[in-house]
């Protein structure tokens, strides 16, 4: 027949258990004011991410600029920033906004991350917080929306010379104001870079904004520099120069 939970025996751990929980307390906030070791991702993994997006991207300019020469020339001079916005709005959409990591990084073994999430002691832990849809959404209009604001911009004051009329001119002090809004942008995505070489952890003023931080995604795997992108632009390089002299020569 059981027992009663009332006439249960107590287990003889149970009072040395309660005993030592103080101790355990003081431990735990002892561990929580150490000063962990700061994640440490190498810059040339970041950088090289970078080139390889941009190489992916003048790849598919290229293809593009190809298929759109069967049609009308005019197409491609008229409507060139609006092509390039479409393009890069497809690539953020299937590269950052779909699995926080552009097609370089995921190469690089990189991926976003929510800095914002990781401050002070977290700043190492194994799970890294994913980016919010906020701040995808925000990159996308800062990037590929900005890209194309700026680029129609200076088209439109290029060709309608707002540059050159009277200083009194609304058009005109347009004009300076975005001068002077690119030479400040400059300004700080430069001081920007040489905080990065510093610590290595935002590499465009963007991220920083967003605090959207380029972490490894697979931590176990070797984090060696790969240069077998660096070697096939060396052979691609000597092949083209080495024709070019055939060329000359033959001529």
């Amino acid at each position: 027949m059981a027992r009663p939970p009332s006439q249960i025996p107590t287990p003889e751990w149970n009072d040395n258990w309660k005993q030592i929980q103080p101790t355990l307390l003081k431990i735990r906030r002892s561990m929580a004011s150490l000063r962990t070791s700061s994640l440490k991702v190498m810059r040339v993994s970041q950088l090289d991410s970078d080139i390889l997006d941009l190489e992916l991207f003048d790849i598919l300019k290229e293809q593009l600029w190809n298929a759109l020469s069967l049609f009308k020339p005019t197409i491609k001079e008229t409507f060139e920033p609006e092509i390039l916005g479409i393009l890069n709005l497809v690539l953020f959409k299937f590269s950052i906004y779909d699995s926080s990591a552009t097609y370089g990084a995921q190469l690089q073994n990189l991926k976003y991350r929510n800095e914002w999430q990781h401050g002070g002691i977290l700043e190492s832990i194994a799970k890294d917080a994913p980016l919010t849809k906020k701040q995808k959404i925000i990159y996308g209009i800062l990037t590929v929306g900005g890209q194309y604001a700026w680029t129609r911009a200076n088209r439109l004051i290029t060709e309608n010379g707002w540059g050159e009329l009277d200083e009194s001119d609304t058009r005109n002090k347009i004009y300076r104001i975005l001068q002077n809004g690119e030479k400040y942008w400059k300004a700080f995505s430069l001081l920007n870079f040489l905080i990065f070489l510093y610590n290595g952890k935002y590499r465009t003023l963007i991220d920083r904004l967003l605090a959207m931080r380029l972490v490894y995604a697979k931590k176990s795997l070797n984090r060696q520099v790969s240069f077998e992108f660096l070697n096939r632009q060396m052979v691609w390089h000597a092949f083209t120069v080495s024709d070019d002299y055939i060329v000359i020569d033959y001529l």
